[in-house]
């Protein structure tokens, strides 16, 4: 039995360590909240620590799924992190969104310490975490993503072996600055519809059926019309992944303009008090700008 190490409980990540549990493997879990990793693993028949090093003793591959560079680099390579508890030739997994350059940083050091490597963030939000059918992008070398993919099918239904170390994470963020830009064209459009005074239901089902179509259309047009931002993915992380990709842009010398307008309306919905909400909540700039709030006379 593979024995495996998962740092990080939170939406995403309680829903992808139950699904390895479940799978056979044998999950010992460590989260930043007192108490939370005990609640988990009584719940789901497996193993909680009180540290990543903890964690990682003995453990044949570490998985991470946490919110920045920051924690990732505390939990994997800091004092009590899982790089020093684990064993010679652990796997490492970086499931988080962080900057390519944090990835290949880390992913270095750990290398250099005998282990491997893997960057592979995902795409999905929480009901395809839940059903372990999440898009996977992997980057690093041929031999550790062979390693990893017994665990990421478990999690993932489509695995892109996307390039080297850090590739994963570039375009984990092109992919989350498309769909916040779709997201943002979205609301505008219901915003505009709500205005002329359109059929709301007749404007989504055209927008489903027509060219205007995106993903963002199924997932978010109904709850930003009903203004109900239960979290699948928190606004201050969907704007950190925006942000880091900008950086990108900006350090390859390329524009990306539409990425800017949906940082700066993520912006604006933070600061309207929903960070913690769902980005749908993005729609909330718009109606700020318009004056308006749909579904209202």
């Amino acid at each position: 039995m593979t024995s495996v190490a998962f740092l990080g409980l939170g939406i995403m990540g309680s829903r992808m360590a139950a699904n390895l549990q479940r799978a056979g493997f044998a999950v010992t879990a460590w989260t930043h909240t007192p108490g939370k990793a005990r609640t988990w693993a009584a719940e789901h028949g497996a193993v909680a620590a009180t540290t990543p090093a903890e964690a990682a003793a003995g453990a044949d591959v570490v998985i991470s799924m946490v919110v920045d560079g920051a924690q990732v680099d505390a939990i994997l390579l800091g004092e009590d992190g899982a790089a020093s508890g684990a064993p010679d030739g652990a796997l490492f997994i970086d499931m988080s969104t962080i900057a390519p350059a944090d990835a290949r940083r880390i992913g270095e050091a750990l290398i250099g310490r005998g282990c491997g490597f893997v960057d592979a963030p995902v795409t999905g939000s929480s009901p395809k975490a839940e059903s372990g059918t999440l898009t996977i992008m992997a980057g690093g070398a041929d031999a550790d993503l062979a390693r990893a993919m017994p665990l990421l099918e478990v999690m993932g239904e489509t695995i892109v072996h996307v390039g080297a170390l850090g590739h994963g994470q570039t375009i984990k963020l092109i992919n989350n600055a498309v769909s916040a830009a779709n997201a943002a064209t979205l609301a505008q459009a219901l915003v505009m519809g709500s205005a002329t005074g359109v059929d709301l239901e007749a404007l989504e089902q055209v927008l489903a059926a027509g060219s205007g179509n995106s993903t963002m259309v199924a997932l978010k047009s109904r709850p930003m019309r009903e203004h109900d931002y239960t979290t699948l993915f928190k606004t201050e992380h969907m704007l950190k992944d925006v942000r880091l990709c900008l950086e990108e842009a900006q350090a390859a010398g390329v524009p990306f303009p539409a990425a800017g307008a949906a940082r700066d309306a993520l912006v604006s919905a933070m600061g309207r008090g929903y960070a913690q909400a769902d980005f749908s909540a993005i729609v909330e700039a718009y109606e700020g700008l318009a004056g308006l709030r749909i579904g209202e006379d």
